[in-house]
């Protein structure tokens, strides 16, 4: 089977907003408009086709990225909807990870969010170019120029405006397009299929002309094709401006701003035609880049479908029909259903039974993929997110992914022995699918603990084992994650010596311990010079990474540690690696209750929007909860506070806020870092903790 849509016409973008901008509604309008789906799917009913877990239906949220493809101007556009809330942020690391492109969704009235940011920080990690959707043009308090400003102000970026709206709130029924500088209007009878294009005129043509003047000096000033034809005063085409647009685009110089309404479904066709025009083709991006795990070196894989294969698995999922399904994003090469692979960073072979191309929960089985491609595999029992698959005579390890460390924990007891099973099976399918799910039993209790990103991707973790997974189960009160750190720098040695016979055992380390700056992990130094042999230094780091899983103060995991090997000793016939591995953990230990630990909690980023009679109210609860008022603004009627507030304090918020704002506020947290617990509070949860 020959490849239906060159490479040059592939795009693979994702859809990435805060939470309530309106992502999935546009999906659902860019397939209806693409003649995928027939009938428009509605967020708010529980209908749209792209939110078909249960638990996102009834919610009228996204959790989980879904996949889908679609055709427009011959073009082939791969889509990844990912979700808006912080709990979920690891479904747009990975789909961020994948893509070549990104349409970021902004509330014309809400502006550049907090998650916004988050997003917007995510896509710039991975050099993904951008184009700006401004939607809810028809909510009241709608304000595009205002949005433009943030975009600016806040993510640091250069907006550059490729249409205007025609009216605000009620009266938007359409935009100006600024490079053929006509007014497209469109018509709600057709549900947005039709619309008409005409001439500007009066007022619109004199705000029109003055807005293209604005694009035309920032094309200048980021493309220097352009900026010599500004320069000579030669007239501009029309494509010669989509072309520098495109250049400055994909040079991630500049973010085109489009506008719209996707409920209203006003604004769609012009954002599908920006996708084609300025966002990159696989052919546009660098080639992916991985190591040769046989030569130990660096190699790239540029998009061609007679190279090598060189996929990386970013999404993991149980289905109840099909198994595990594995989704893939394919660089390089091609793969067939049936065929054998080789997963370089388990440095095993697999076989894919079958392929599948994705639409939401929908699929279709195809019989072969090509470099570009996004879709999902069947049969790949060991492929766990950040996997590398490839060709057994080019191997190619990819970066793999980073996820963020859960900050909330919920105890689950089963209620039978079958429900412990059932409970140990379906927590194992969800940890694979899920990298910021964590589980663990605790040691003294024998209680086992389940953690994430938040109080919401819990209760969607429980809510699944219950309904999807047929778990019956008590489930505890969330608690916070807290972490532990040294107190100082400090030194302390251990020796390990024990005789068993023939052979004996002997390791001697001298460790110096100090703490470092919040977020830096683990730094570990060897300055041994010899003192140690060097086929037993990783054994002495790994003994220091397992001994920071259960730090002195109260067993919580150590952050943010400089360890230094500086002296050690070892027999030539008595000593092997555990040797090294229990000493550096005994050195540690000694080193970490020499010195003293801290305890950290973390510390959340709160926006809190809330009309201005209840501004106090919200001000003084957030004194109260141990919160740092940052900043505070107007937004339209509205008031908009910025704070930073221990999670601790945090649980049951919402409940509270509706009660003192007579349901009027609303409220975003997503986790800021790891602070110091305050001595006597900290003491408490000690004394809690150890039960005494």
């Amino acid at each position: 089977m020959a490849r239906q849509v060159s490479l040059q016409r592939t795009r693979n973008i994702g859809i990435m907003a805060h939470i309530d901008a309106g992502k999935t509604t546009t999906t659902e309008r860019v397939l209806y408009y693409t003649g995928v789906s027939h009938k428009m799917g509605e967020v708010h009913d529980g209908t749209a086709q792209m939110d078909y877990m249960p638990q996102e239906q009834e919610r009228g949220i996204t959790i989980t990225a879904a996949a889908t493809t679609c055709l427009w101007r011959d073009h082939r556009i791969n889509i990844l909807d990912t979700p808006g809330h912080v709990d979920f942020t690891i479904e747009v690391e990975r789909s961020l990870r994948v893509l070549d492109g990104s349409i970021a969704v902004f509330c014309s009235v809400g502006g550049v969010e907090p998650q916004s940011e988050t997003v917007w920080r995510q896509a710039d990690r991975y050099g993904v170019p951008k184009i700006a959707f401004v939607n809810k043009m028809d909510r009241i308090g709608a304000d595009f120029y205002k949005v433009m400003d943030q975009i600016k102000a806040r993510l640091g970026a250069v907006p550059l405006a490729i249409q205007l709206p025609i009216g605000s709130e009620n009266e938007f029924e359409g935009v100006v397009d600024l490079i053929d500088r006509k007014a497209i209007i469109w018509d709600d009878e057709s549900l947005g299929a039709e619309f008409r294009i005409s001439e500007l005129e009066g007022e619109l043509a004199e705000q029109a002309q003055a807005w293209r003047a604005k694009l035309v000096e920032t094309l200048a000033d980021h493309d220097d094709k352009l900026l010599e034809l500004f320069l000579s005063d030669q007239s501009i085409s029309d494509d010669e401006l989509r072309g520098a647009i495109r250049r400055a685009t994909l040079g991630l110089r500049l973010v085109p701003v489009l506008c719209g309404a996707a409920f209203r479904n006003k604004g769609i066709q012009p954002l599908l035609d920006a996708v084609v025009q300025y966002l990159p083709s696989p052919l546009d991006v660098p080639p992916i880049s991985g190591i040769n795990p046989r030569k130990e070196r660096e190699e790239q894989r540029p998009p061609d479908d007679d190279g090598p294969l060189c996929a990386l698995a970013f999404k993991v999922q149980t289905d109840s029909y099909v198994g595990q399904l594995c989704y893939l994003r394919i660089y390089s090469g091609k793969v067939k259903a049936g065929s054998s692979v080789y997963n370089a960073t388990k440095d095993r072979k697999e076989r894919i039974g079958r392929l599948l191309k994705m639409h939401a929960n929908k699929r279709e089985d195809v019989k072969e993929a090509y470099s570009g491609d996004i879709l999902a595999a069947v049969g790949l029992h060991h492929t766990i997110t950040g996997d590398t698959l490839c060709s057994m005579d080019r191997p190619i390890v990819l970066e793999g992914l980073n996820s963020p460390e859960p900050v909330i924990s919920i105890a689950i007891e089963p209620k039978t022995q079958t429900d412990q099973e059932r409970l140990s099976e379906s927590l194992a399918k969800i940890a694979v699918e899920d990298p910021t799910f964590k589980v663990r039993v605790d040691e003294e209790t024998c209680q086992t603990l389940i953690s994430g990103m938040g109080e919401l991707h819990l209760e969607i973790i429980v809510d699944r084992l219950m309904r999807e997974f047929s778990v019956k189960a008590n489930v505890g009160k969330p608690q916070v994650a807290y972490k532990e750190t040294l107190a100082a720098a400090g030194s302390a040695k251990a020796v390990y010596e024990r005789q068993t016979g023939n052979r004996g055992h002997y390791g001697k380390v001298v460790l110096e311990v100090a703490p470092t700056q919040r977020g830096s992990g683990l730094g570990f130094i060897n300055k041994t010079h010899g003192a140690v042999p060097k086929e037993f230094i990783p054994f002495v780091e790994r003994g220091v990474r397992e001994s920071l899983d259960s730090g002195t103060l109260a067993g919580y995991p150590v952050i943010d540690v400089e360890v230094k090997l500086v002296d050690g000793d070892y027999h030539d016939v008595d000593s092997n690696d555990i040797d090294f591995k229990i000493a550096a953990q005994m050195a540690f230990a000694n080193a970490a209750k020499q010195v003293g630990s801290k305890l950290l909690e973390p510390l959340m980023a709160v926006e809190i929007v809330t009309p201005e009679e209840h501004l106090g109210d919200v001000i003084g609860d957030l004194n109260s909860r141990r919160g740092r008022i940052k900043a505070m603004e107007a937004r339209g009627q509205m008031h908009v506070v910025h704070a930073e507030v221990p999670l601790a304090e945090m649980f049951g918020y919402s409940t509270d806020l509706r009660s003192q704002t007579q349901g009027r506020a609303t409220y975003t947290m997503q986790f800021d870092r790891y602070e110091e617990v305050p001595a006597q509070l900290a003491q408490e949860i000690v004394t809690r903790i150890r039960g005494y």
